[in-house]
């Protein structure tokens, strides 16, 4: 039984706990930024291919106390490296910490890429070399006051990165995080979908692969494929399983739109490139001039504003007319607004039902839930 760590964004724990249910893992533990949890080591090539909500899967090869670099360099030294992967391969080594006492974490970094290649060189007589930036192998490190842990990361790239999307806006939306969204609306593929202000159609992609059953993983390759332990035969048989659940693609009610023809260009290029073609309706539109495409449905998106657009009037004027164009064209829809600015809820002029924390990548953002009924949502009292 191995023991799994599987980082994500920040506020989509509990949604990453419940895809791992759904995998059958064990001894699930959500923490902070991420998911423990167990299995044998092919439950990570499911990990892997199906999570759309992780970034990583990292299994587990060594727990020890520490107090100095020593200590942490005899750690590593005392891992089986060369059962894991081949000299020949590249490495790289990560370390975060929490806590930690110790003065530079960058010569912690140095003692454990040491430890590895000595284990090696002692072993086998040679030595990996290090890529910085595109390794076969990487080595990550978690401290904390007293203990440190040595991971293997299985997945290579960050599973944010699908292998899919061509092209991308000035500050996209990470796929997993336009997943977690998703799930945090309550969208379901029978539900009509709006993201009326797409960019390059992160949101609409992911909610087209959900609707059709196809794994995120399907299109790249992971790291644990360059392992030793690595079992083809099983790899090969859960990717032929995943692809036999793929649904028809056919038209969805899922709809995007934005100002720019330029983005509906990028999302259509998007859309193509995962074989997503004719999907997802998509047409060159101002928000704050388009009807619901449905009587009921959910809006999601994560307006080019804020962050991206700058502070003041713009902003000003910009929210009180969106909320207004809520209230009349879409009674009956739930509306979910992905923004970092904190002063949405007072300027747009409807009362938010729920705020969720979450973050792409650094930015510190909300989710701002507002369900749409007939009348006036107008707020009555202060935030």
């Amino acid at each position: 039984m191995e023991k799994f760590f599987a980082p994500c964004p920040r506020g989509l724990e509990s949604v990453l706990a419940e895809e791992l249910r759904a995998l059958n893992a064990a001894e699930i533990q959500a923490a902070n930024g991420g998911v423990q949890f167990s299995g044998d080591f092919r439950l990570s090539y499911l990990v892997n291919l199906h999570s759309r909500i992780a970034s990583r899967v990292l299994c587990q090869i060594a727990h020890g106390r520490y107090r100095t670099e020593k200590d942490i360099y005899q750690a590593a030294s005392s891992v089986p490296w060369e059962t894991r992967f081949d000299p020949a391969l590249t490495i790289r080594v990560k370390v975060d910490a929490v806590q930690c006492a110790l003065k530079s974490l960058d010569f912690v970094t140095l003692r454990i890429k040491d430890a590895v290649c000595d284990r090696f060189r002692t072993h086998l007589g040679k030595r990996p070399s290090v890529n910085t930036t595109a390794p076969d192998i990487r080595i990550h490190a978690f401290l904390d006051a007293r203990n440190v842990i040595l991971y293997l990361d299985t997945s290579g790239e960050p599973l944010f990165k699908r292998g899919l999307r061509k092209q991308t806006g000035n500050a996209p939306l990470r796929e997993n995080l336009a997943a977690g969204i998703l799930h945090l609306s309550g969208w379901s593929p029978s539900i009509p979908l709006l993201d009326p202000m797409c960019g390059s159609g992160t949101l609409l992609v992911e909610a087209a692969l959900i609707a059709l059953d196809i794994a995120p993983g399907t299109q790249r390759h992971f790291a644990f494929e360059k392992l030793k332990n690595f079992n083809a035969h099983d790899w090969k048989d859960i990717r032929e399983q995943s692809i036999r659940r793929w649904k028809p693609r056919v038209s969805l009610p899922i709809y995007g739109s934005d100002l720019h023809g330029s983005a509906i260009e990028v999302a259509r290029a998007n859309l193509a490139s995962c074989a997503l073609d004719g999907t997802v309706h998509l047409k060159q539109a101002n928000i704050l001039e388009i009807s619901a495409p449905a009587p009921q449905g959910i809006m999601v998106t994560n307006p080019p504003y804020g962050e991206r657009m700058g502070e003041g009037k713009m902003l000003e004027e910009f929210y009180p007319r969106l909320g207004n164009v809520l209230k009349k064209k879409f009674a009956g829809w739930n509306c979910y607004i992905l923004s970092s600015d904190m002063q949405l809820p007072k300027l747009i002029g409807l009362s938010a039902s729920k705020r969720t924390p979450l973050y792409n990548g650094a930015l510190e953002c909300r989710l701002f839930e507002y369900k749409i009924v007939t009348g006036s949502m107008r707020k009555k009292t202060r935030d």
